[in-house]
């Protein structure tokens, strides 16, 4: 019996700043989604296994939707993140002079919310939800 493929009420968004290089941009989006994955469970998977039984580790279920936008507009969904309460994993630009994930934590802590130079958000929630957190940014080309 073939399975339909599902469609899901729930989105994951990436939004990364615009001025980022490639490098950055490919590190931050990771970092990002590692959070979501490990905090809100219903966002992963099945494992794989190939046609000879070799395992592999489960992914997200659903697609992971890339934007970009402005400094402003960053700020601007990171608010809307709080104030929808969605489940949420921010990147700064601090995090990018740390080496490890203790002074990672050390640095985020430091900053008051206001006042995070944030360079990527990933957010996970109702579509809707989700639309209006990123609306400003666009599709990462």
């Amino acid at each position: 019996m073939d399975e339909q493929p599902l469609r899901f009420d729930t989105k994951i968004a990436v939004l990364l700043r615009a001025d980022l290089a490639p490098w950055q941009r490919l590190n931050v989006t990771s970092f990002l989604v590692s959070g979501l994955g490990s905090q809100v469970p219903e966002v992963i998977g099945a494992p794989y296994e190939d046609a000879d039984g070799i395992a592999y580790l489960p992914m997200f279920r659903q697609p992971v939707l890339v934007f970009e936008a402005t400094k402003e507009v960053l700020k601007a969904a990171h608010t809307r993140t709080l104030t929808r309460a969605l489940p949420r994993a921010i990147f700064t630009a601090d995090l990018f002079s740390t080496g490890n994930d203790t002074d990672n934590r050390a640095a985020v802590r430091a900053v008051p919310t206001a006042d995070l130079d944030l360079v990527g958000l990933a957010v996970y929630g109702p579509k809707g939800g989700v639309d209006k957190v990123v609306k400003g940014a666009r599709m990462h080309p």
